[in-house]
């Protein structure tokens, strides 16, 4: 069990929310939201939707089945924070190859435990998602208020620009795994073709599109229309993401 230190939330309306730090030490800020799934903490996390949020669970015992490399939705942690009512001190399962406070640590994600989640939800639905500041490092009330306060405010922003792949990039892995020594994992090469717009897409959207048959291209956000279709599709997906739709006008008007 890692070495807890005391850590705190702060919400821009004011109010204290204090607890436990784990992961990384430090502050961070984020709008503060809330997640009703019973399991899949690691997916949450690694979902690019989470961009510049800080993630409160409301499933009480988190961390009793490690982290896996495979369940991974993204290539890194999206959540700019993480707020849990209790860790658990023990990890079981087969396929785990980390305990949770050691994978947030090395990414830099900070966490607190041991807050009262269940008025923290409460809260949030009746006030809203609103801007938040978390410390593990330097617990202080009135900087971290001053701190939430100061961060930016996600309403607007296109964040999907912030989250997009670089470039097009080819997809078959059908399944998160298999036998090895079987090609199992890949899908047909002679599917329906389906370009995929990258807004915040989630590698299990790609897997399910993948185990139809489908052969997948993945594209940036920014891609025109006419790139898209030199590219020959049959279809075209556009997937979800963080932040407000409106605010992509550019691929609104694609």
């Amino acid at each position: 069990m890692p070495q807890f230190a005391p850590a705190l939330l702060a919400l821009e309306d004011g109010s204290l929310w204090p607890g436990l730090g784990f992961g990384a030490v430090g502050d961070t800020t984020g709008e503060i939201v809330f997640n009703t799934s019973m399991t899949g903490y690691q997916e949450i996390l690694t979902d690019p939707s989470y961009h510049g949020q800080i993630i409160t669970m409301t499933q009480p015992h988190i961390g009793n089945y490690g982290v896996t490399p495979e369940d991974e939705e993204s290539g890194r942690v999206w959540a700019a924070g993480f707020v849990i009512r209790s860790l658990s001190p023990v990890v079981s399962n087969w396929r785990s190859r980390q305990s949770l406070p050691d994978y947030l640590a090395e990414r830099g994600v900070v966490a607190i435990t041991d807050v009262n989640t269940r008025a923290l939800v409460r809260h949030i639905r009746t006030h809203g998602a609103m801007r938040s500041a978390l410390s593990t490092g330097d617990p202080d009330p009135e900087r971290l208020v001053a701190l939430a306060r100061a961060s930016r405010d996600m309403n607007g922003l296109n964040l999907a620009d912030e989250v997009t792949c670089d470039e097009p990039y080819r997809w078959a892995e059908a399944q998160q795994w298999w036998q090895p020594g079987t090609v199992a994992a890949d899908a047909p090469a002679d599917g329906f073709h389906v370009v995929a717009y990258d807004f915040g897409i989630k590698r299990n959207i790609l897997r399910l599109l993948a185990s139809r048959g489908c052969r997948i291209t993945v594209v940036p956000a920014h891609t025109t229309a006419e790139e898209a279709l030199a590219l020959e599709p049959d279809g075209i997906f556009l997937s979800n993401g963080p932040g407000d739709p409106a605010a992509c006008t550019e691929a609104i008007n694609t």
